[in-house]
């Protein structure tokens, strides 16, 4: 039994701290001293990370949490990698004070991911409708 409570208490703090990071990822790519190719894949990373929508169905087992479980860490840790280690430090004290209020709403980039949710969807659906 206490194994298992000490695997949910680290889970737990892995999640959270993975949190931190995609607050400390949104408060970089607003900054214009990150390198473009940075702001780019933080803009996916952040994207991919607050979507609904994921690459593999949550209800398809085991395979469903994969993406939730690697890819998104993954995808984190190879942002940070890309900005500068002293601007990852500046955001990661702004992100435990800026998020206080909630989420920050951005609808033009809702916007965007959603339209791009929609192309990958009407490409898939044109393709399996080529093949009929």
């Amino acid at each position: 039994m206490d194994k298992l409570k000490n695997l949910f208490n680290r889970l737990k703090a892995s999640a959270k701290s993975l949190k931190k990071e995609v607050k400390t990822l949104y408060l970089a790519y607003k900054r214009p001293d990150v390198p473009w190719h940075a702001k780019l894949f933080s803009i996916l990373v952040i994207g991919y990370a607050l979507s609904p929508i994921d690459l593999i169905p949550d209800f398809v087992p085991i395979f469903g949490y994969i993406d939730d479980l690697v890819l998104i860490p993954l995808g984190v840790s190879l942002a940070i990698k890309m900005i500068p280690r002293k601007i990852v430090e500046e955001c990661r004290v702004q992100a435990e004070d800026v998020f206080k209020d909630g989420k920050p709403k951005n609808w033009v980039a809702g916007a965007a991911i959603i339209s791009i949710w929609i192309v990958v969807i009407c490409f898939i659906i044109f393709k399996v409708l080529l093949r009929l």
